[in-house]
């Protein structure tokens, strides 16, 4: 329940703040063209604030917070006095009115560049993108890439952390090849691997495009003891503690491994299992039954302890900070990255290349906000700027009731020399309604089905 009121707290706020970015560059376009603006909503429904400022512009806070809008004073739909036509939107020139409908997505990507420029500014801790192990028959096994060599370069992008290693693998979906570079421990220069991604097969809600591929990062050396029991755990339950070393599971050894105790629970969701371990060196038997939970699309059993680990070695942390200037640099760089890589996601989803299973939605969202606010303020700023960036990419799509559908509309207008009749734009916002809403459904029938 804790985490349910974090995530919708933290959905809350994030969605505030990127409608009301997006809002304000439409707000702010038209009030610099004269347009009289009747009212600036954030949310749908029932206001629960409303404040009217001396140009008689209703500011609301709204119920629903699922998205805003900007009414501006429009003789199509309204009635007007004679003296104030001329600060209707319909009577403004055809590129006054690309303006105010581009000014809301474009506030989005300024927004984000914003939140990039704090985030590196700032500085986030990070870690050197070291291959840990080759997953057997994978395509980076078959490319011959060198456990613990570290990736600097993917499909001619430059390599900094295990994010850029996502990001330019997803980038990449689709390709029949791919060319990664990665500098082996103890050499300067970089070795060039040719991966063969034609049969290439990437599920999202299972496993990242990292590991797909078959790298696994490294991590440090897992020590076969208990340091951490969680508070009202399975393992707490069954008698646990700390400092205790698994020996068997159902009578199967797990030959002071780990992985080995860690998998062989898994299977026994809500199930009885015998649990040998050593304790100040006699060895105990317990029975416990491991909670069900669902990990990655997968129902496993889950006891609720960890274990010990080596330190991360130092080496290969580092801070992703910049200078004033840099910092600028790296936050127009980054958006723009995810700028085309959103637009390239559009069109593998239109090829088939990328599966409508990948669309998510709401409670998607609300979880990564309340996980990324919980990571602190750095991770939450980039968690708002790439949010920031897609809610511009949306708008921007040719869907009548979206903004991009209104720029068709203007566009056709700046070359026919004339408006879209009307009754087409009535069919139009219809059918993008109704293609909104399927894409809304999909989107949260796949947020259902990975709960």
């Amino acid at each position: 329940m804790i985490d349910f009121i974090w995530n919708l707290s933290s959905f809350i706020i994030a969605l505030g703040i990127l409608i009301t970015v997006h809002e304000y560059g439409h707000y702010w376009v038209a009030r610099r063209n004269k347009v009289k603006v009747e009212r600036f909503s954030i949310g749908f429904g029932k206001a629960i604030w409303r404040k009217t400022d001396k140009h008689g512009t209703e500011f609301v806070i709204a119920l629903i917070p699922l998205g805003g809008y900007v009414k501006m004073l429009d003789e199509r739909v309204d009635e007007i006095a004679p003296e104030d036509k001329d600060k209707t939107f319909n009577c403004k020139t055809v590129y006054q009115r690309i303006a105010i409908i581009a000014a809301g997505p474009l506030a989005n990507f300024i927004f984000a560049i914003f939140a990039f420029y704090l985030m590196f500014l700032l500085g986030m801790p990070s870690v050197k993108p070291i291959v840990g192990e080759v997953t057997p028959q994978s395509i980076a096994a078959k490319a011959n890439v060198a456990n613990n060599s570290e990736i600097v370069e993917i499909a001619g992008q430059k390599i900094r952390d295990w994010q850029d290693v996502n990001l330019a693998l997803v980038a990449n979906i689709g390709e029949p090849q791919l060319i990664v570079k990665a500098r082996n421990q103890g050499s300067v220069s970089a070795v060039s691997y040719q991966f063969d991604t034609s049969t290439w097969e990437f599920s999202p809600e299972k496993v990242s495009a990292i590991e797909s591929i078959g790298l696994m990062p490294f991590r440090p050396k897992v020590h076969n003891e208990i340091v951490v029991i969680a508070k009202e755990s399975p393992a707490e339950r069954a008698g646990l503690k700390v400092g205790d070393k698994p020996l068997s599971v159902n009578g199967v050894a797990v030959n002071n491994n780990w992985t080995n105790f860690s998998e062989k629970i898994k299977h026994f969701p809500n199930q009885e299992v015998a649990i040998e371990v050593e304790r100040s060196g006699n060895v105990v038997n317990l029975i416990a039954i491991p909670d069900r939970i669902e990990r990655n699309g997968k129902v496993i059993g889950y006891l609720g302890l960890a274990s010990k680990s080596d330190p991360y070695p130092k080496e290969y942390q580092f801070e992703l900070s910049y200078g004033p200037l840099e910092a600028f640099s790296q936050s127009l760089d980054k958006t723009w990255q995810l700028i085309t890589l959103s637009f390239k996601m559009i069109g593998k989803l239109l090829t088939g290349d990328v599966s409508v299973k990948n669309l998510s939605g709401p409670i998607s969202i609300a979880q990564g906000a309340g996980d990324h606010a919980g990571y602190g303020l750095v991770y939450f700023l980039g968690f708002l700027a790439l949010i920031s960036i897609n809610l511009g990419i949306i708008n921007l799509l040719p869907v009548p009731v979206l903004d991009g559908g209104h720029l068709v509309y203007y566009v056709i207008e700046l070359f026919t020399g004339r408006p879209v009749p009307e009754k087409i734009q009535e069919i139009g916002f219809k059918f993008g309604t109704l293609a909104l809403l399927g894409l809304m459904s999909i989107a949260l029938f796949n947020d259902l089905s990975r709960l």
